[in-house]
């Protein structure tokens, strides 16, 4: 049975294919201008463990937060 999780670029992942979610990474979101207006969060998502099939994955808080407890939870059920 597949599981669809909405990325927060807008795509799609089947949620029972992760075998491995990285730890979420912090990182300063930079303007065009080179300024920084904020914090950005990334994590990496493997579908397989060919290197190929990983995912990085950037957004908020809100959205990383979201996507990784909707993949734990599907992943527990």
């Amino acid at each position: 049975m597949q599981r669809w999780v909405r990325l927060p670029q807008g795509g799609f992942l089947d949620a029972t294919r992760v075998i491995y979610i990285s730890k979420v990474e912090s990182f300063a979101r930079l303007d065009d201008e080179g300024h920084n207006v904020g914090v950005d969060y990334a994590v990496s998502i493997g579908i397989s463990l060919a290197r190929d099939e990983h995912l990085m994955v950037t957004g908020n808080k809100e959205e990383i937060g979201t996507l990784v407890r909707q993949i734990l939870g599907q992943a527990a059920g």
